[in-house]
Order: C-alpha cells, then structure tokens, then sequence
C-alpha cells in the first residue's frame, strides 16, 4: 500500500527476510493504514533519509518528524492512530517450551542442509543458507549475554559466522549447544528472574517478558523460513514446526515477503 504522499506520509523502512520488518507492513495492511514502502536493500537513499532520525536500522516508521522502531507496535500504533490493547503474551513456561521446540527444529533442518547450499544467498538479501542457519541460534545466544549483562543492540543481530562457525556440522552443534544452554539457564539463573523489569534492548521500552516473547517468535520465524529454504530445495523438513509451535506468538503470516519456495530455487 504505496499510495500517501503528504508531508505527513507513514513511510516503513525494512529490508528483505526481515521478520520484524514482514511483521510491522503486515501489522499496518491490517489496519488499512497506507504507507510508503523503503527498502534499504535496493534505494540508495533509504538509510540517507533516516539519517535525520540518527538511525541507521530497521524496521523503522515515520511520519513527519517522529519516528518508532516497527518492533514494538504499540509505539508503531500510536503513531499511525491506531487502537492498540494491552498484549497478550504466552506464560513464560510456555515461551520456554516453544523456544526448545525451535532450537531443536532447526538443528534437524540444518542437518538435512546440503554442504553446497550452505553459500547459497536467499531471494532479494545478502544473507546465505548457512548464515540464516546460524542466526536462529545466535538470537538465543543474545538473550543469554544480555542476561550476563550485555545490553542487546542492533548489531547483535546482525553478526555473521566465521568460516569455520559455518560449517553444516558446527550450526548443527551451535543450535544443540544453544538448547542446552537456554534450558541451564531456565532452570539456574531464569528461576529468580523478574519479568517484569525493563530490559535493556535499543529497540524500545520492554519488559523481561516481552524480550523473550521477542526472542522466541523472532527464532520461530526464522525456523518457518529454514523450512521453506529445504522445500525450496525440493526436499521435506524433517518432522516440521507448526501450530503448535507458533500458535499464540506474534509472528508474521507470511515466512519470506515472496512467500513462494520455488523462489529459492530460481534464486540459487
């Protein structure tokens, strides 16, 4: 919906297989709200334009001279107008036990990764196989430094694997690892934690709470797309996620903003 052009235009800066990104244009659609659509992949003068705001990240929405980070959509609801209630988030319990289910489900899909499609780059975005592979765990790895005080930034996000971190064997073991970690933490240190305090994330005010439903649904929609990369590939996901896995998160319909596996394919 690209049909504003007043001063006051609600501009969405996003980039390709984001998630959050996916989220916050699907979240705007819903609503009937028009936008102008910024992809910092292929305008150049996407990132320049949100220089003013001092920030170089996405999703972001503008209008005028105010701005919010389209992670958290009640500050992307207020301000677009639209009415938002309070949220209605999982138990924690129940977050833990999605958040295994998604670490588990992606060592099984990366293992079924050919070693050749590891270089492979998805459709439209200068990220590989193998680095979307190793990013659903590194989202947990995140959550863990910041609770070893670490505050999470934009670029905690972004970090890639290093050669020898890419191989099919070592992803495979960085989501193990990842599993084994996140459920040591639950039962030690997550046992006494409060949350409902603030977290320390650059992406806006949250809560504890918040930061792991963020967490689990953020690695969760990336596991759909690791699904859809092997169906790309003419391959079946090795007992695949579904609803019960995804059901109650605030993720995104769509798995890729070209929701077409065949996609992949073409692309590779």
């Amino acid at each position: 919906m690209e049909t504003t052009t007043a001063d006051d235009a609600i501009r969405v800066y996003w980039m390709t297989g984001c998630s959050s990104c996916l989220r916050t244009k699907e979240f705007l659609q819903k609503h009937g709200v028009p936008f102008l659509s910024r992809n910092v992949l292929v305008d150049e003068d996407a990132y320049a334009e949100l220089e003013r705001f001092g920030l170089k990240q996405v999703p972001i929405v503008t209008r005028g001279d105010t701005w919010a980070n389209g992670q958290v959509l009640r500050d992307v609801a207020q301000l677009c107008g639209i009415a938002y209630g309070p949220p209605r988030m999982l138990p924690v319990e129940e977050m833990r036990r999605r958040l295994d289910a998604v670490l588990a489900g992606a060592a099984r899909f990366i293992a079924q990764m050919p070693d050749e499609a590891l270089a492979r780059d998805l459709p439209n975005r200068p990220r590989t196989f193998g680095q979307l592979s190793w990013h659903i765990a590194n989202i947990a790895d995140a959550f863990l430094e910041h609770e070893d005080g670490i505050p999470l930034t934009f670029d905690s996000y972004m970090r890639i694997p290093t050669e020898e971190q890419g191989s099919r064997a070592a992803l495979v073991a960085y989501a193990g690892t990842m599993r084994v970690r996140m459920s040591d933490w639950f039962d030690g240190p997550g046992r006494d934690c409060d949350w409902a305090r603030r977290a320390d994330v650059y992406y806006g005010e949250q809560t504890m709470h918040e930061f792991l439903e963020r967490t689990v649904w953020h690695a969760g929609q990336h596991v759909r797309q690791l699904m859809w990369v092997l169906e790309g590939l003419g391959m079946a996901p090795d007992s695949p996620l579904g609803r019960e896995t995804f059901e109650g998160l605030p993720m995104p319909e769509k798995v890729w903003d070209e929701a077409d596996p065949a996609k992949v394919r073409r692309a590779s």
